[in-house]
């Protein structure tokens, strides 16, 4: 048999066993039950996404949209004016976190031509008042008609324009990635930004 001193030894040793598999429990419990909470904020973050909406709005702005929005809820959100071109957006494409939703104005009714004074006439959507493509109103046909723009290069301009917001200038297509100075040089008489 053990003696005393034996026995408290032992009772010390099953005591400090089960405390360090106490301790041990309630360590690894904790951790399991934070990791679904974090894992919930994550879900709740990641169903919404910022989108900056401006142009020919009532309300221009940061709207917060669930994920999967397309770019017609974030432009219903802002209100468009009776004066939005609607017609040069894609208004079923989906929405981005973070992207910036651009609305044109429509072209002015010009009542006077050099040609033809007194005739009124409605210009086309993405033809300025000279004949030029409007760069900033143009759909991708209309942009493919300037020299050296392709299907590939009026998509950029499009998804550029979108995302950035209309040209200051005619030589803000630079901008766009496959457009250099040449090639501005060939179109610059065939576009405009009004």
């Amino acid at each position: 048999m053990l003696g005393r001193r034996e026995q408290l030894a032992v009772l010390i040793v099953i005591a400090v066993i089960v405390f360090g598999l106490g301790y041990k429990y309630a360590v690894v419990k904790t951790r399991v039950e934070l990791v679904p909470a974090v894992e919930r904020a994550a879900d709740i973050i990641a169903t919404e996404i910022s989108v900056h909406v401006a142009g020919a709005v009532e309300s221009p702005g940061v709207y917060r949209l669930e994920r999967g929005s397309r770019v017609t809820d974030a432009v219903t959100a802002a209100k468009p004016l009776s004066s939005s071109e609607l017609n040069a957006l894609n208004l079923a494409a989906v929405l981005q976190d973070g992207q910036k939703v651009f609305v044109p104005e429509k072209p002015p009714l010009v009542t006077d031509t050099p040609n033809e004074p007194g005739v009124a006439h409605t210009l086309r959507p993405g033809i300025g008042a000279e004949g030029k493509i409007n760069i900033n109103t143009a759909d991708a046909g209309q942009l493919e008609q300037l020299p050296g723009i392709g299907p590939s290069l009026a998509s950029s301009i499009l998804r550029y324009r979108q995302e950035n917001g209309p040209f200051a200038s005619v030589e803000d297509i630079l901008n766009v990635s496959g457009i250099g100075e040449k090639k501005l040089e060939g179109l610059r008489d065939f576009a405009t930004i009004y």
